[in-house]
């Protein structure tokens, strides 16, 4: 809790995959539902899940995930993450989760602040004006940790 009694979350978002955007994706929105300050940090790869041309087509791999039940050396073919991907968003789809985009866009609508990593954008050469709307603006790590005082914080 911050020092003024308020119940704060902040999330760190640091892989572009589909199946590491829902994650943290839904907890925000969880957290919003119930009152709570909820802050997102994207970095590195996570900024995939808010760069206007990658949200709505990030990819599962089955390569290096022993979750998914499948041989890593079948995650090497052609055509398996297409249709790893394919069938994550089929059964997302069947949950009513909305698209990544959407859901960036609702949590945004419902109050949650959205920074993208200053260090992460420069390494990728990327722009404010490459991130999506929602994005509130582009700062440092220790500017993170300054809004993060006294939150909850979550690595993803």
């Amino acid at each position: 809790m911050s020092d003024n009694g308020e119940r704060k979350l902040s999330i760190i978002c640091s892989k572009g995959t589909l199946d590491m955007a829902y994650p943290g994706l839904v907890l925000a929105n969880a957290a919003l539902m119930e009152g709570i300050d909820v802050t997102m940090f994207f970095t590195f790869w996570g900024l995939e899940i808010v760069k206007r041309k990658s949200m709505d087509h990030l990819k599962a791999t089955p390569l290096g995930n022993p979750a998914m039940g499948m041989p890593n050396i079948v995650g090497i073919l052609p055509g398996v993450t297409a249709m790893a991907s394919t069938m994550m968003k089929k059964e997302i789809e069947k949950l009513d989760f909305p698209p990544v985009s959407e859901f960036v866009e609702m949590i945004h609508d419902a109050g949650g602040k959205m920074y993208g990593c200053r260090m992460a954008m420069d390494m990728m050469k990327l722009e404010k004006e490459d991130l999506c709307d929602q994005i509130d603006d582009v700062i440092g790590a220790m500017e993170f940790m300054e809004m993060s005082d006294g939150a909850q914080i979550i690595f993803i």
